[in-house]
């Protein structure tokens, strides 16, 4: 078995170590009225380097290319700071407060190029399922149009983290860093740090209740080619009694005790665990191999044509609609971001208009005839 404890996968989970070399990115999507779009991808580094391997999202030598160079903002906390700044951007050979900007810009005729782009990823973020999806109804007076961009889920087994979260707290736990950040420093800051505190201890059992029944359920897949269909419904009904160990009492020493033995004796006796245990062994690695994806977050914005009617994401402070793309969005359950918005056919209100105004004219004299 790896050698990975309960604590150290949800530490994992929760913080997803990366490497603090890679680019910041975002990914903004102009949608056009008659269905094709505009993809900008802007990536922002500490260094002059952009590597394959750190590409959030995919684009290659089709696409416009641009290089530039940015000061970061700097704001002093007080005016006998300013001075100190100025001097320190002067001197600075190593040019520790340069950001380097790529950006990568592509108009695509629909969703079909989009999503065969995302099937050839070969960056950071390859080994899951992105697509993209787009409507449009026409309704005379308005043109309605809805984009999304879908992830698909990991895992087969797990909960929902809707199973976990109420409204509230899914707001909070969905919610760009700077929103939370803007929440937990403003003046209901008690308010939202014991929302956070809470939100922490329940996605905390949500992984939990998570890993053992994908666990469980890859372990019967392995049981039934071992011919041991028996163990199965019993192995399903303990599910519940397993995750309440590990939380109780197995979570702190768990690689020693599952080495041992001793938690699956526990769970299906020390017969069956002396007789399947390499099975045992194998479908906690193919859980624990969903769960440590290598994943590199990024940020997603749409740019809808007409006016915003209705959306699932966050403004931020420039009122830029986004989402924020983190692996444990999608661990469980699809991540789907979307946006509609409609356009007023004024044409449509215009023929409307005088369709009336013939309609109307013809009463008009038809009765005035009828008078004479």
């Amino acid at each position: 078995m790896k050698n990975k404890s309960l604590k150290l996968i949800i530490c994992s989970l929760l913080l997803m170590i990366i490497s603090c070399n890679e680019p910041e990115t975002i990914v903004t999507n102009y949608i056009h009225r008659d269905g094709s779009f505009t993809r900008v991808i802007e990536m922002r580094s500490i260094e002059n380097k952009f590597e394959l391997s750190d590409l959030q999202v995919p684009f290659d030598s089709t696409w416009s290319i641009m290089d530039t160079v940015e000061l970061l903002s700097i704001e002093p906390d007080d005016k006998d700071q300013e001075d100190t700044i100025r001097v320190k951007r002067a001197d600075d050979k190593d040019q520790e407060d340069t950001i380097w900007v790529k950006r990568a810009q592509k108009k695509f005729i629909g969703i079909d190029e989009i999503n065969a782009i995302y099937g050839q990823d070969s960056g950071a973020n390859k080994g899951i399922h992105r697509s993209v999806a787009f409507e449009k109804k026409f309704k005379w007076f308005n043109t309605e149009f809805k984009f999304s961009e879908n992830i698909g889920k990991q895992l087969d087994f797990g909960y929902p983290i809707t199973d976990f979260l109420n409204e509230q707290e899914l707001m909070f736990f969905y919610s760009p860093k700077e929103l939370q950040d803007d929440q937990l420093n403003g003046p209901d800051s008690l308010k939202y740090r014991s929302l956070e505190e809470l939100v922490n201890l329940k996605t905390d059992r949500w992984l939990i209740h998570s890993i053992f029944p994908e666990w469980t359920n890859q372990f019967a897949v392995l049981l039934e080619d071992r011919g041991a269909d028996d163990m199965i419904d019993d192995l399903r009904a303990n599910e519940n009694k397993f995750i309440s160990l590990m939380e109780e009492k197995y979570s702190e020493e768990f690689d020693s005790l599952w080495g041992q033995g001793i938690i699956l004796e526990e769970f299906i006796g020390k017969a069956n665990a002396e007789k399947y245990m390499t099975e045992a062994d194998s479908a906690i690695n193919i859980a624990l191999n969903k769960f440590f994806i290598t994943f590199s977050d990024y940020t997603v914005s749409i740019v809808m044509p007409g006016k915003l009617t209705s959306t699932n994401g966050y403004m931020d402070s420039s009122k830029v609609l986004l989402w924020p793309v983190k692996s444990d969005y999608f661990l469980t359950q699809p991540y789907e971001m979307w946006a509609e918005s409609k356009v007023t056919n004024v044409w449509a209100w215009v023929v409307s208009g005088l369709f009336i105004l013939f309609v109307l004219t013809g009463i008009v004299l038809k009765t005035l005839k009828k008078a004479e």
